[in-house]
């Protein structure tokens, strides 16, 4: 049976103003898995009239009572892991693995909140004037904007909200038109479930060809004081463009081109388990997924042998079957994409070992080139599907350089069994991530997490997910008469 949702809007279930409603298609089958309604600009003012009237409310409640919040909801999503399944397996075609991931990581990202809440936010400063007590104080800044992301729902979302969440402040949120329900209304369920008060967490959901009229007025909107994205480079910049009109903090986490390094001192057996968790995970659709894997040419041939051989043999199919590793993309356009960029690369001189025909509606094998041409659009462009390159090199140097030969900037794994080799690479690779002796693809709630150049700004987890949503006062306390020159 079709499932069917509306707006949340100051904690109440309510229709688009036009009555429309938008479909939410499984990729694997290509069922309407949910209908959702089909936001216009008069919910997204209705959406911040609701969070703007509990904002006052929601800031000044009690650290122990919001910190309860977190920790329920924390509970309440470990225990629907099996529902999270469900979901993201009819809506967005992931497997099972990658979505008990997505429940477990996501209940930490609302415990780390809750620890966020009571802990030390401030500083006492070292005022000039005598008898002065200066100090420096986080407050929330009000409604946040929270654009969440598909690929990995339930992560993304929670993480989308809960650091501006527990910095005091209430959101709008607007999900991915092809998520709706896993990085958006489940979560709110989840958070009105376990005491969330009405309009602290808004939940909008729209028409694909009404994205960017919502997006924009929600971020347009004055009462709007920050705003967080997480999705592609190319949107981000227009999400970027908007904030910096209305002179409003963004923390943009975007694309990424990764890679992972394979040093000549490495385990050539891990770089293999390692690499082939990096590129297929998700069938290659994680912003930290690696697209390039760089060898040592001393290890080239038996890397190479031994990572097609295995990516030949990864199950591919129905992501409901548990043996299943390469689920459908996001839709059929997503497969004949990836076709697209690995038939230009094989016109253009490089070698298919593996995969590589055409894709079956969202279902692309999982695939592997080398001999990679730079005239090439993937040398430079975002795979964001089961396919990789692999190259040699013959210095650190220059797999450094073909490391950081990209605008993007968000994460590296660098594969060797020598830390002190490993770190001094890693020191050098221009992104805002870099794992040793593991691939590209982490993340934990107390880490900084956010890209570099064209991967985004900002960074969400943490103390600095709490700053990035908050706003540093400068208070001082006088504890005796100034004198005045008039």
């Amino acid at each position: 049976m079709t499932l069917h949702r509306d707006l949340l809007i100051g904690g109440k279930d309510v229709p688009a103003a036009s009555g429309r409603t938008t479909e939410d298609v499984n990729p694997h089958t290509s069922e309407v898995y949910a209908t959702v309604a089909a936001a216009g600009v008069e919910d997204v003012t209705r959406a911040v009239d609701a969070a703007q009237a509990a904002f006052p409310a929601w800031a000044a409640l009690g650290p122990a009572a919001r910190r309860r919040i977190f920790l329920d909801a924390a509970d309440l999503l470990q225990e629907r892991t099996e529902q999270v399944v469900e979901t993201m397996a009819s809506e967005v075609g992931a497997v099972r693995p990658w979505a008990m991931f997505n429940a477990g990581l996501a209940a930490d990202i609302l415990r780390e909140a809750a620890a966020a809440v009571t802990a030390p936010r401030g500083e006492v400063l070292s005022a000039q004037e005598e008898g002065a007590l200066g100090l420096a104080v986080r407050e929330p800044v009000g409604v946040v904007a929270a654009f969440s992301p598909w690929n990995a729902p339930v992560i993304l979302g929670v993480r989308s909200v809960a650091a501006p969440l527990a910095a005091g402040n209430t959101v709008v949120m607007k999900p991915s038109e092809d998520a709706p329900v896993a990085c958006g209304l489940f979560i709110a369920d989840v958070l009105r479930e376990a005491g969330l008060p009405d309009g602290v967490l808004n939940v909008v959901t729209n028409a694909r060809e009404d994205a960017a009229e919502v997006a924009e007025a929600l971020v347009a909107d004055a009462r709007v004081r920050a705003v967080n994205f997480t999705g592609s480079t190319g949107v981000g910049r227009v999400i970027g463009v908007h904030a910096a009109r209305h002179l409003k903090p963004a923390v943009l986490e975007l694309g990424g081109k990764n890679s992972v390094i394979v040093l000549d001192d490495a385990d050539v057996d891990y770089a293999v388990d390692a690499a082939v968790f990096s590129v297929f995970m998700n069938s290659g659709q994680i912003c930290m997924s690696a697209d390039r894997v760089l060898v040592h040419e001393s290890l080239a041939e038996e890397f190479t042998a031994k990572f097609v051989a295995r990516t030949a043999s990864l199950a591919a199919g129905d992501p409901t079957d548990p043996s299943t590793v390469v689920g459908p993309l996001i839709t059929a356009d997503s497969a004949r994409r990836v076709a697209a960029l690995v038939r230009d690369a094989a016109d253009k001189g490089a070698t298919v070992l593996t995969g590589g025909t055409e894709p079956e509606g969202a279902l692309h094998p999982a695939t592997v080139l080398t001999d990679l041409p730079e005239e090439a659009e993937l040398y430079h462009g975002e795979a964001f599907g089961p396919l990789a390159v692999v190259s040699a090199f013959a210095t650190d140097e220059e797999a450094i350089a073909l490391a950081n030969a990209t605008e993007h900037g968000l994460t590296c794994g660098i594969i060797t069994e020598n830390g002190t080799h490993g770190l001094k690479v890693a020191r050098r690779i221009s992104t805002g991530i870099v794992h040793v002796n593991d691939q590209s693809v982490a993340d934990e709630p107390t880490a900084p997490f956010g890209g570099f150049k064209a991967s985004g700004y900002g960074r969400f987890g943490g103390r600095w997910g709490i700053e990035a949503f908050s706003n540093t006062r400068w208070v001082t306390l006088a504890t005796q008469h100034a004198h005045y020159p008039f």
